[in-house]
């Protein structure tokens, strides 16, 4: 399944960052804590060269929270800062302003000595489509400042968020990268809704769901579902398993493919088949020895 999905409103988007990047002090990246690896975006890194990072991994309700842990820890290693957050509950959001002024503090202070008493914090706020920054943005403020929905590509403008008087956040659109090298990232970016699913036939991505949740965590489906079957069932067999199981069948007893799948992806999305990352340091490492 070959998925590309680069919209001309990102490149415009990536051109606006290149432009603002130098108004900033610190950028902050938002990342999907169940995809902290396919959810960072390459071009970010070198957008970002030369500034302050956070790298807030987002959704860890939805995530296997010892993976989580292993994930912060390698991103410290990496040199970002890192937060664990829940944008939905505000779960972290109040750590964002003390790490983000400790991050400022030499420059502060440097500034202080200069005669400049007032340095406000400035910072850019990073992420792919659907990761949640519209809705950490509104719990950070209190109110409804930016547009949420759950599908990608939601925000489509910049915009300039007072968080406090001397903590600014210029928001961003949703932003993915030209081609994706690895075909599997692609695949994970849109088990998590960020690319859109307009763009795909759900009834060929709930396959691949179904073989990485069945190798990651194979007892959630035989859970969720009530069915059971060995490590020898081919996909397509735990994919009818589901649809009889839930009665999704049409007229003449046919199984309805589209509607199935769309269950397993939602409930996959919302946690209901529990909490899950699909991807570890380990395998990480891996590759880079």
């Amino acid at each position: 399944m070959n998925i590309q999905w680069y919209p001309g409103h990102m490149t415009k988007t990536r051109r606006m960052m290149q432009e603002n990047i130098s108004l900033v002090d610190i950028v902050i990246e938002l990342l999907d804590a169940r995809l902290p690896l396919s959810s960072k975006n390459p071009e970010i890194d070198k957008l970002a060269a030369n500034k302050k990072r956070i790298v807030i991994l987002n959704k860890v309700d939805l995530a296997d929270d010892k993976k989580t842990k292993e994930w912060a820890e390698y991103f410290k290693s990496k040199g970002f800062e890192v937060i664990e957050a829940n944008s939905a509950t505000g779960k972290g959001i109040k750590e964002i302003i003390p790490v983000a002024k400790e991050l400022m503090a030499e420059k502060v202070e440097r500034l202080r000595k200069r005669g400049r008493l007032f340095v406000p914090t400035r910072a850019m706020i990073v992420g792919i489509p659907n990761v949640g920054k519209s809705t950490l943005i509104n719990k950070f403020v209190g109110r409804n400042m930016a547009k949420t929905g759950d599908k990608a590509g939601v925000t489509r403008a910049k915009q300039w968020v007072k968080i406090k008087k001397d903590f600014e956040l210029l928001d961003t659109p949703g932003i993915l990268w030209p081609k994706f090298d690895d075909q599997n990232v692609g695949l994970k970016l849109a088990f998590t809704g960020a690319i859109n699913d307009s763009i795909m036939d759900s009834t060929v991505l709930v396959t691949h769901l179904i073989e990485y949740l069945d190798n990651l965590y194979p007892e959630a489906i035989k859970n969720r579902y009530g069915i059971e079957y060995d490590e020898n069932t081919p996909v397509h067999e735990i994919y009818e398993k589901i649809a009889l199981k839930r009665g999704f069948l049409k007229k003449g007893n046919e199984i309805d493919y589209k509607r199935t799948a769309d269950i397993i992806i939602d409930e996959f999305r919302a946690g209901k088949l529990g909490r899950m990352t699909l991807e570890s340091v380990d395998d990480l490492e891996k590759n880079e020895n």
